[in-house]
């Protein structure tokens, strides 16, 4: 587990008031390319009310803290982004995300960009959301 200096770096470097609270959500939300829902969170901290961990990932959205994704699942997935990440700015910088369909866990392909599809004239596009959908190593390696 990372230091919390770490975390409240990463807070400060997106202009973000280092607290308590947001240090718990985001120690919690710091799980390399996994991604993590709200339920998850709530489940996760207990004693942190529920909308308090909601306002915080609007925070964290808003300032690029995080990015999240809509992998079909039914929630959306939130994962920190790294401290160059301007994914929320530029589309250039987006990733291509990974759903597991027997873990139901979603990952980010960081390595992985997502392909821009030239528009039609008069069309503005503002994100892209590219999820594939298949096994996970670790689900694929059980099936074998």
């Amino acid at each position: 587990m990372e230091h919390e200096d770490f975390f409240i770096h990463k807070l400060e470097h997106r202009h973000i008031k280092p607290t308590a609270t947001r240090l718990l959500i985001l120690q919690q939300m710091y799980r390399g390319d996994e991604m993590v829902s709200l339920p998850e969170l709530e489940r996760l901290l207990p004693t942190v009310d529920k909308s308090t961990i909601s306002r915080s990932l609007t925070l964290f959205l808003l300032h690029g803290l995080i990015h999240a994704v809509d992998d079909g699942s039914g929630s959306l997935k939130y994962n920190v982004c790294s401290d160059d990440c301007d994914c929320a700015e530029e589309i250039d910088d987006e990733h291509t995300h990974f759903f597991c369909e027997q873990c139901r866990r979603t990952f980010c392909l960081k390595q992985i960009q997502v392909p821009v599809v030239p528009l039609p004239d008069g069309f503005k596009l503002n994100s892209i959301n590219y999820v594939l959908k298949g096994l996970c190593p670790e689900c694929a390696a059980k099936q074998k």
